[in-house]
């Protein structure tokens, strides 16, 4: 699937979540959906070129090269339904129990975030170097500093990467069989769609969106708050 794809399927699974969501006040649960959306991009990070490679330069671009290495290629280990998860959730484990790490596990999440949704944003700032360091680190210090430490963010990694393996799941490429890919290389997939159809553009990116909003609508305050309007315009009607 598409980077945007990606990340909107993640904010649809971070907003569908969140009534389990090991997350508490309206800071937190925002924190939650953008590192859910974000994080869902981040299995891309074997590839050199990828969203996630290029976003800050050699700062992700040198890890993704090492990491592509050690995943035996593009969609291959970081892309295991198993462990990537577990892997991936262990690095943000790590990083959860200090400030500095887990501000920059969320910023990479936002940045991640802002990089793929770019087409709805207006301006290019998210779409540079340093443009986004700005406004992804400022965004989740904000987030950091009005909510608890976010202990949660090993399961927010987590769903997020199993929101990315189960898009590419559905494509032609496909996913490796989880663990038994290192024995004998070998993928599964769903369907035969290719990665940037109509398909995939004109429906299921939509349809990602659409849920996103609704679940973000339902279990949030959000709901509280609108509906006393949105019960005046019907009224209106």
């Amino acid at each position: 699937m598409l980077g945007h794809s990606h990340a909107l399927s993640g904010l649809a699974v971070g907003a569908a979540t969140l009534p389990w969501a090991p997350v508490d006040g309206g800071v937190a649960q925002v924190a939650w959906v953008a590192a859910v959306g974000g994080l869902a991009m981040l299995p891309d990070l074997d590839h050199s070129g990828s969203t996630v490679s290029d976003m800050w330069g050699p700062v992700t671009d040198v890890p993704s090269g090492a990491i592509g290495r050690i995943a035996g290629g593009h969609r291959w280990g970081t892309h295991d339904a198993l462990l990537a998860p577990v892997a991936f959730g262990a690095v943000a484990l790590a990083a959860a129990s200090l400030y500095w790490s887990s501000l920059l596990v969320v910023a990479l999440a936002i940045g991640l975030a802002l990089r793929a949704l770019h087409f709805v944003i207006p301006g290019r700032a998210e779409n540079t170097v340093v443009g986004n360091l700005v406004l992804s680190f400022g965004a989740a210090w904000l987030l950091l500093e009005h909510s608890p430490q976010p202990t949660w963010l090993p399961w927010a990694v987590a769903l997020g990467v199993l929101t990315h393996v189960a898009g590419d799941l559905v494509t032609k490429q496909g996913v490796p069989v989880p663990v038994l890919w290192l024995l004998r290389r070998k993928r599964l997939a769903l369907t035969p769609m290719r990665t940037g159809t109509t398909l995939e553009k004109a429906v299921l990116a939509p349809l990602f969106l659409g849920v996103a909003v609704w679940f973000g609508y339902a279990n949030t305050g959000a709901r509280s708050a609108l509906d006393p309007y949105l019960q005046a315009l019907m009224d209106l009607g």
